[in-house]
């Protein structure tokens, strides 16, 4: 296994083009969150021309709806929702700037075209690794939504947080390249 690269946000098109499927990868720095719900909400803002929450240019969305934090913790359990449910809006959440996607599962290829097309990338985190996952997170502040409850949108900073690059900026995928690793000839 090869070292983690060390990824410090922004995601700026530099740092992606460096950035191939199947690299372990660390980011530090500052992250938003949000699955479905709040994601119907900016792609609804951006179609009557309003304000997003925060500029999508060079940022990355975690695809997670954390649990409350305990007494003493910055954040609950953050583990990684299901990607699919992003897909009718992230292609134009692409086109507006954002150039990072975390989360689990697999993304459609709509979503990989406008990956290419625009310059993004889509990072997989450990399902069922929530707690461990919320060590990395160092701050947490909801920003947008907060009628959303978990799924509000949160700015967080994160210090070496744990991915792999599924889909690279060219549309490599790591669950087709390892599908065919193991094919039979």
């Amino acid at each position: 296994m090869s070292e983690a690269l060390r990824i410090e946000t922004p995601l700026t098109q530099e740092k992606i083009k460096g950035l191939m499927a199947g690299d372990n990868v660390l980011i530090s720095g500052v992250i938003y969150t949000g699955r479905d719900a709040a994601h119907k909400k900016m792609v609804e803002a951006l179609e009557q021309g309003a304000d997003l929450p925060f500029p999508l240019n060079d940022q990355i969305i975690y695809f997670v709806g954390p649990t409350p934090a305990r007494e003493g913790q910055v954040i609950g359990s953050a583990g990684p929702t299901t990607s699919g449910r992003m897909d009718a809006y992230s292609p134009k959440l692409i086109a507006e700037g954002l150039t990072g996607m975390i989360g689990k599962g697999l993304r459609s290829q709509e979503v990989i075209n406008a990956m290419k097309e625009h310059g993004a990338v889509y990072f997989g985190a450990i399902g069922g690794a929530g707690a461990i996952i919320s060590k990395c997170i160092i701050s947490a502040e909801v920003i947008a939504y907060p009628e959303l409850g978990t799924e509000a949108i949160r700015r967080l900073t994160v210090k070496d947080f744990p991915a792999i690059v599924v889909i690279d900026h060219c549309g490599n995928n790591l669950y087709e390249i390892g599908k065919e690793q193991y094919r039979k000839p």
